[in-house]
């Protein structure tokens, strides 16, 4: 199994969110997966301008990062998403990365992968942000298996406590089993298959604006 860790924070994988990230990370490289991570300090991928390309024509044309990375996504069969809490969401930086995914989400288009989210605080209310991007990640198609999370400010010292840091490295084990043996909740795939119907409405209506990803779902999904 290839994992790839996106972390939306401007300390990259040294700060917090990115130390939680590769503490549930290298539990699932101890159990076979090899892994590979990317961080998004800001300006690597940039807002998106609504251009509609991405649905036309199946591409973004901004010149940043974001084409590389979704590559890496497509060759990859895991994803663990981190984010730090930032007034009660996700960082700016990963908001960016997950508008820039429009032409993801209409296709669905990480059909088959596994994911996970990780998110860190100072002060709390970590899980709606995880539970945000559990169900972003359903709406590109990836089976969420799960999330840890760490409230900085509950404890003293650099290091997490003993609790945290089992829970993350059971995640990132869980992850691994769970694609290794495909398994998903019902609750998962049946948020997926409600979804990609939405999805198959909205493209078959807008057929003739959105050409590219009509082709994508004649192939992929078919009508």
């Amino acid at each position: 199994m290839k994992i790839i860790g996106i972390v939306g924070s401007p300390r990259g994988v040294k700060g917090n969110t990115g130390r939680l990230m590769m503490e549930a990370l290298r539990a699932a490289e101890e159990a076979g997966a090899t892994v590979e991570t990317v961080a998004l300090p800001g300006g690597t991928v940039l807002p998106c301008k609504a251009c509609d390309t991405c649905h036309k024509k199946g591409y973004c044309p901004q010149k940043d990062d974001f084409m590389g990375i979704k590559a890496r996504i497509l060759e990859s069969d895991g994803v663990a998403l981190a984010s730090p809490n930032y007034i009660c969401g996700v960082s700016a930086q990963m908001k960016a990365f997950m508008d820039r995914c429009c032409g993801v989400v209409h296709r669905m288009e990480f059909e088959g992968k596994y994911g996970v989210s990780v998110v860190t605080s100072g002060g709390g209310d970590e899980k709606p942000i995880a539970d945000y991007m559990n169900h972003f990640m359903i709406t590109t198609g990836i089976t969420t298996v799960g999330s840890v999370w760490a409230t900085i400010g509950s404890f003293s010292g650099d290091e997490f406590p003993a609790e945290i840091s089992q829970k993350a490295a059971a995640l990132g084990r869980k992850l691994v089993r769970d694609w290794e043996n495909h398994i998903s909740t019902p609750e998962v795939e049946y948020r997926k298959e409600q979804f990609l119907e939405r999805m198959r409405s909205l493209i078959m209506y807008r057929k003739e604006e959105w050409p590219s990803e009509y082709e994508y779902w004649q192939k992929h999904h078919g009508f």
